[in-house]
């Protein structure tokens, strides 16, 4: 089996909530592996209760399908983090209009994660801007809206 082919096919699998990036892209795919029995593809949900966990695994096994058995395992630990996003995935994040996390939950600065970002707004690229809302429209999303364009837009929190 051509393990580049199912990879390729795989990198194009978009997010069912952010159809802008690939499963690859955002990080939830944390392993491929050739088994005896198919493929394994080793995925791990954004949040434990993601509502699109289903969705996604279902989505895996219709593209590989022409490869044979696909099994989907889910692994939980670690947990995913916003730093397993690609930095492809962090520019069409930008293009797309959700602005990427502005600090990594991995560099040991407890005060960068807690403190509020400056963000520049992803369509006037405006520095004033204000936080409407901790929530977006997913937990893992806070709601912005740039003062100079007057255009809301969603941030990926870091995690």
């Amino acid at each position: 089996m051509n393990l580049d082919r199912v990879r390729a096919k795989l990198a194009a699998v978009p997010d069912p909530e952010i159809p802008a990036v690939s499963l690859v892209e955002l990080g939830i795919v944390r392993g491929l592996h050739a088994t005896d029995a198919g493929l394994e593809v080793v995925l791990t949900p954004t949040y434990s209760g993601c509502p699109a966990t289903e969705l996604i695994a279902d989505d895996v096994r219709a593209a590989l399908a022409e490869f044979g058995p696909v099994t989907v395992t889910l692994q939980r630990v670690p947990v995913w983090t916003t730093d397993w996003i690609t930095p492809e995935g962090r520019e069409k994040l930008q293009q797309y209009g959700i602005v990427p996390p502005q600090c990594h939950v991995g560099d040991g600065s407890e005060q960068a994660i807690l403190m509020l970002p400056r963000l520049r707004c992803p369509r006037c690229s405006g520095a004033a801007t204000e936080q409407l809302s901790r929530f977006g429209s997913t937990p893992c999303k806070s709601t912005w809206r740039c003062i100079e364009c007057g255009e809301p837009f969603e941030y990926f929190k870091p995690i």
